[in-house]
């Protein structure tokens, strides 16, 4: 199963990061590119433990419906959601957060696999692995920016 493990240091309160990582305003802001749009459950404001999102986006060219639900939660350190319906067979992504001095440490750990065996596999490795990271590097340096200025404000309150 493919891993893909990000670190990525931000200059702002570890309350303020975790927040925004698990922003369904936030998300779909930096989501914006890839006409990701909100089908179901909740969609506005912060996700909690036991909760479910569905999005409609693009990927890799085709439209999808993907269900996630908030697995793991103890704020502000850990945060999981794990796919529940779409088209991966499997999808775990690890939101874990550290505070370093005045720095919060966001560290990523996703895991994914694609169905269809060994045809999976290899589109995991010629083209999903990459294809995952620059979206969550993206969606990184967005929350980096938005949380190392007054931004967050208008997204989350204090």
């Amino acid at each position: 199963m493919p891993r893909i493990e990000l670190n990525t240091e931000i200059c702002a309160p570890i309350d303020v990061v975790f927040d925004l990582a698990r922003s369904i305003d936030f998300h779909l802001m930096s989501a914006q590119k890839h006409g990701k749009q909100l089908i179901a459950e909740k969609t506005r404001g912060l996700i909690g433990l036991n909760q479910t999102v569905t999005t409609k986006a693009k990927l890799c060219g085709f439209t999808q419906n993907l269900c996630f639900e908030i697995t793991e939660f103890n704020k502000p350190t850990i945060f999981v959601d794990e796919l529940k319906r779409g088209m991966f067979k499997s999808y775990r992504h690890a939101h874990l957060f550290l505070e370093e001095d005045d720095k919060t440490l966001m560290i990523d750990i996703f895991d994914f696999e694609s169905p269809l065996g060994i045809l999976g596999r290899t589109a995991n490795r010629i083209f999903f692995r990459k294809y995952l990271e620059n979206l969550l590097i993206g969606r990184n340096n967005h929350l980096k920016k938005i949380a190392e200025c007054d931004d967050w404000k208008a997204i989350i309150s204090p």
